[in-house]
C-alpha cells in the first residue's frame, strides 16, 4: 500500500501542530504565558470590600501581568490569611488593581505585593499608591515582587526594590541555604536565629541594595548552595559577594520590606520565614521609630 506525499505532509503538520499546542498548554499551566505574552492589563472598577473589616487590616496583592507563581500565591494566601487571624488584623485579597485608589487604600494598615508581576497599574493607581506610602502606609514584597518585570515603574524599583534583577538559579532551580540575619536589632528580626535554612529559588541581583543605602536584613550564604544559572549547557556565575535576601527601606513617612523568599507554597511552610513574615507586617503596622532612624 502506498502512501501519498501530500498524506505524510498532512500527518507532520497534524503533529507539529499537535506538539505546538502541548507546549502552548504546558507553558500556561506553569504560569509562564504572560513570559511570552506579557499583559497591561489594567483594572477599572475597584472590587467590593467588606464595610465590617476589622482594623488593622492588610491588603494582599497578588496581581500578574508576568510570570504566574500559581503555588506560591495559593500557598501565600493561606499563610497570611493565619497570621492576620493569629494577631487580630483583617485582611482582603484581590487580584484587582483598582482597589489602589485614596478611598480604598486608607483602609488598610500594610499593603502585600505577594508574587505580583509585570505593569499591574495605570500612571492613577501607581500614585494614588505612592502617596498612600509616603504619607505612612507599610509594604511588604515577597519573591517575584523584586523581579524584573517591574523596571518600567521608576519609583517604584528606585525607592522599594533598589537593585536589578538578572536571574535566579537553575540546574537546580530549588536548592538549600544557609540564610543569615543581619541587624538583629531591627523589628524585622525579633527572634530569628542567627543562621537557617531554606529551600527556595535564590534570585540575584546586578549590585546590593546596600549600596543604594537600604537597609539589610538578611543574606544568603553563597557558600552554602551552587549560585549558578544552567541552561542549554551553558552556566552563568549568580554570585554576587554580598547577596542580600531581605531588606528594608523608609519611603517618606513609610516603611517598605522586601523577601525574596517564596517562590513555592513550601516555602510559606517554614517557621522561620513565616517568623520573618510576622515580624515584618508588624513593624510596617507600628508607630513604632525603631527601625527608620526616627
Amino acid at each position: 500500500m502506498s502512501v501519498s506525499i501530500k498524506g505524510i505532509l498532512k500527518l507532520v503538520v497534524a503533529v507539529i501542530v499537535l506538539l505546538v499546542a502541548l507546549a502552548l498548554a504546558g507553558i500556561y499551566y506553569i504560569g509562564a504565558w504572560h513570559i511570552l505574552f506579557p499583559s497591561s492589563q489594567h483594572d477599572t472598577t475597584p472590587p467590593q470590600i467588606s464595610a465590617d473589616l476589622p482594623s488593622p487590616s492588610i491588603l494582599v496583592f497578588s496581581k500578574t501581568n508576568r510570570f504566574r507563581h500559581k503555588e506560591g500565591i495559593a500557598g501565600g494566601q493561606q499563610a497570611l490569611a493565619d497570621i492576620a487571624r493569629a494577631q487580630g488584623w483583617g485582611m482582603f485579597a484581590t487580584e484587582n488593581g483598582a482597589v489602589f485608589n485614596p478611598a480604598d487604600l486608607a483602609r488598610f494598615d500594610a499593603v502585600v505585593f505577594l508574587n505580583t508581576t509585570g505593569d499591574v497599574f495605570n500612571e492613577t493607581q501607581e500614585a494614588a499608591f505612592q502617596r498612600w506610602l509616603e504619607q505612612g502606609g507599610g509594604w511588604l514584597g515577597i519573591h517575584a515582587a523584586g523581579d524584573g518585570s517591574h523596571a518600567q515603574w521608576g519609583w517604584y524599583m528606585d525607592n522599594l526594590i533598589g537593585a536589578k534583577f538578572i536571574a535566579h538559579i537553575m540546574g537546580p532551580q530549588f536548592q538549600t541555604a544557609s540564610v543569615l540575619t543581619e541587624d538583629a536589632a531591627h523589628p524585622v528580626n525579633q527572634a530569628m536565629p542567627v543562621q537557617w535554612q531554606h529551600e527556595e529559588e535564590w534570585y540575584s541581583w546586578e549590585s546590593s541594595p546596600r549600596e543604594r543605602g537600604f537597609n539589610i536584613l538578611a543574606t544568603v550564604d553563597e557558600d552554602s548552595y551552587t549560585p549558578v544559572a544552567k541552561l542549554l549547557n551553558k552556566e552563568r556565575d549568580l554570585r554576587m559577594g554580598d547577596h542580600p535576601v531581605v531588606w528594608s527601606n523608609c519611603v517618606g513617612e513609610g516603611r517598605a520590606v522586601y523577601s525574596a523568599m517564596g517562590h513555592r507554597a513550601e516555602a510559606f511552610a517554614v517557621s522561620d520565614h513565616l517568623r520573618l513574615l510576622t515580624n515584618a507586617l508588624s513593624w510596617l503596622m507600628s508607630d513604632a521609630d525603631a527601625g527608620c532612624g526616627r
